[in-house]
């Protein structure tokens, strides 16, 4: 019997090995870093609304009476999905497929190509001319901003981010890290632009990124994590080598039992 559980250990071992394809290397972020601190000069980029956001708009000022109108928010809610993989109807100003909201009294105002600030210095500048409102003030938020993270991370997920705000490194975080068969110097980002899909390739094993215009993600930002060569070759391989091995193991309980 000694002899058995020998073997068979063995042979795990083999599938063990087998299967085993990460290295330090792939696992070490910033490689270059030589200091413990250095300047950087990112700074966060204000997303631009696209086509199908779903925008808080709220107005206030002296004349509360006033401003009740412009407050009745869309009635056209949308379902979002959370974390937990449920649904809820939310309540907001949709922008339609022309990249208009269609907003109280004022009627349809383009977003779609805005960011937040040109979008709420628009709507201010309409209730003063028109002498709707005095000294209103206009506050909009995103309902739907949320990044995908995709790939070689422990939890691939669609994360909603409250505070609009959050950094690549920050995202993969709550996501659980990229695994060790992850790529970390070519991280794929794909980002809408006015429209336009654009794909970049970020490399995390440098400290180039914390001044890349890509450190702060933006809404519908989505992550694709690729695995190395040696996780793709080590699967196939694994995938190959079990029926022999198992085979093998059959065949060596046979022979043991009979020599028994």
């Amino acid at each position: 019997m000694n002899k058995k559980s020998f073997l068979i250990g063995l042979t795990l071992c083999s599938v063990v090995l087998l299967s085993s394809c990460g290295t330090t290397k792939n696992s070490i972020y910033f490689n270059n870093i030589t200091s413990k601190s250095f300047k950087t000069n990112v700074e966060q980029l204000e997303s631009i609304i696209q086509k199908n956001d779903l925008l808080s708009i709220t107005v206030t000022s002296v004349n509360t009476e006033a401003t009740a109108l412009f407050n009745q928010q869309a009635k056209n809610g949308a379902q979002m999905t959370d974390n937990g993989s449920g649904t809820s109807n939310v309540s907001g100003y949709l922008v339609d497929q022309d990249g208009y909201v269609n907003f109280p009294i004022l009627g349809n105002i383009i977003a779609a190509g805005r960011s937040k600030k040109e979008l709420r210095d628009d709507i201010t500048k309409k209730l003063v001319d028109e002498k709707l409102l005095i000294d209103p003030i206009v506050d909009i938020r995103y309902l739907n901003y949320k990044v995908s993270i995709l790939g070689e991370v422990k939890n691939p997920a669609v994360l909603t981010i409250p505070n609009e705000k959050i950094s690549l490194l920050e995202a993969l975080g709550r996501v659980g890290d990229i695994t060790i068969y992850g790529r970390r110097d070519n991280v794929t980002l794909i980002r809408e632009e006015n429209g336009i899909k654009r794909i970049r390739e970020i490399d995390l094993t440098t400290s180039e990124i914390f001044n890349s215009p890509y450190y702060y993600l933006q809404s519908n930002d989505i992550i694709y994590v690729q695995p190395t060569k040696g996780r793709i070759a080590g699967s196939r391989e694994v995938k190959q080598w079990i029926p022999v091995i198992l085979s093998a193991i059959s065949l060596a309980i046979v022979t043991i039992s009979i020599n028994n």
